[in-house]
């Protein structure tokens, strides 16, 4: 009897140009009854080397500021230079990959409250000595004299540009509208809601829908306006004042606001009855909010000495940052290339850190970024585990910020109390369970 073996090739099991051959693999889940558990261990093992090699902070910029960091720019040409104001006058532009001062002003006598950069490169600032300045950092040698100055009749507290015309808005007792391209200090546009004679806090262009501008005052108003028709849309009476607003690059719609009872929101301008979104976590005033380029996540800075990254689609924050020597955080940003964060302090510091605390940039082979991403997949596939979540959310604190947090959540939990309680003992339907994301909307103007 003749019998005919099957052959193969030995290069037919091997990958091209190697000489091992490839074992196959049966996936038949009976044949590899512990699979789960190895899993479970590697994402547990995952997660504590994350924790482990999280340092965020890269480094500060030198010489930094005498006075506070108030104010930043980022300059929408470039991904290296942004602009910071300070609490002395000062205005200075870095560049981020050398850490190094490339131009230096003494813009104003006193805080430089806003700062915003033109389509042609060129610096605009204002002040509350009443004054707004335009300088061209590129062209002109340090401390030179603005290229331009427009005067107002009260101090100035925020200026944004438009994205395409060559026009900015400056925010004081009302929102004044002016031409880059005029000389005179006579607004083109003035916007204000008829009855109130508030003093406007922050104001923000919207840079997707170009003719919509965005305004938060003392009178714990957000107020909307329009371009186009020379006129305000609505307006929002929150519980308490608002420091910063930031529209999302990628949603135009969205805008988040950093208030003033230790919250930052996130609203939909097409409904404002409620908030998108609440962010919850610091334990003092939120001074500076802004959304990452992608629109995916956000930084506040606030006056508990912390700043925190957020995702917006979440309440708590993923990361909390801090240093023993920084003090009130008053201004943040984050880089062009979505992998930085900036922070501006009290202390006069600018502080340069990852925006994630365990990546690390450069070259990675093949093999390393394969490992990362099979890491990311098993942490995702069990974050729901006990341990898992808890080596994950685990995070260092300053202790007044922990005190503080603990005080907070004990005050919390009396008011629900309180209102639980009068809601129980009331005739059923007079007193609503009021939803969270309602609770700091007051009132509503059309």
């Amino acid at each position: 009897m003749k019998i005919k073996a099957l052959s193969r090739s030995a290069a037919s099991v091997q990958a091209p140009g190697s000489n091992v051959a490839r074992l196959e693999r049966n996936l038949n889940p009976e044949m590899h009854p512990f699979e789960r558990a190895r899993e479970y261990t590697r994402a547990l093992n995952a997660t504590k080397l994350e924790r482990m090699f999280s340092s965020p902070f890269l480094a500060d910029f030198q010489p930094g500021h005498v006075d506070g960091v108030y104010s930043f720019a980022k300059d929408p040409e470039s991904l290296e230079h942004f602009a910071s104001g300070s609490g002395d006058g000062v205005v200075k532009v870095w560049d981020l990959g050398t850490r190094q001062e490339i131009f230096q002003s003494q813009a104003h006598e006193n805080i430089v409250k806003g700062m915003c950069w033109t389509r042609d490169r060129k610096l605009i600032t204002c002040g509350t000595d009443r004054t707004i300045k335009l300088f061209d950092p590129y062209n002109t040698p340090s401390k030179s004299p603005p290229t331009a100055t427009w005067l107002g009749q009260t101090a100035f507290t925020s200026v944004s540009h438009h994205r395409s015309l060559p026009s900015f808005a400056a925010a004081g007792a009302n929102i004044s509208i002016y031409d880059v391209s005029r000389a005179s200090s006579t607004p083109v546009q003035s916007l204000a809601w008829p009855t109130t004679v508030e003093t406007i806090n922050a104001v923000a262009f919207n840079q997707t829908e170009t003719s919509i501008l965005a305004s938060a005052a003392t009178d714990r108003a957000v107020i909307l306006y329009d371009l186009r028709t020379n006129s305000p849309l609505h307006r929002n009476v929150l519980t308490f004042a608002s420091n910063a607003i930031a529209w999302n690059p990628m949603e135009a719609f969205n805008f988040a606001v950093a208030n003033e009872d230790h919250n930052a929101y996130i609203f939909d301008m097409r409904n404002m009855k409620r908030a998108l979104n609440v962010l919850k976590g610091h334990v003092a005033a939120v001074m500076s909010v802004e959304f990452s380029p992608t629109g995916e996540e956000l930084i506040t800075g606030s006056y508990d000495r912390s700043i925190r990254l957020w995702d917006r689609a979440k309440g708590h924050s993923r990361d909390i940052y801090h240093t023993k020597r920084m003090q009130r955080v008053f201004s943040v940003a984050w880089t062009p290339d979505n992998n930085y964060v900036l922070s501006g302090s009290d202390d006069g510091n600018i502080r340069l850190w990852r925006a994630k605390a365990s990546s690390r940039q450069g070259v990675k082979s093949f093999a390393q970024r394969q490992k990362l991403e099979y890491d990311e997949a098993l942490k995702e596939r069990y974050k729901h585990m006990p341990e898992v979540r808890r080596i994950a959310r685990h995070r260092h604190i300053p202790k007044q910020v922990k005190k503080a947090g603990e005080i907070k959540a004990e005050e919390l939990k009396s008011i629900k109390r309180r209102e639980e309680n009068e809601r129980r003992h009331t005739k059923k339907g007079e007193v609503r369970r009021k939803a969270e994301r309602e609770k700091m909307v007051l009132a509503r103007e059309q």
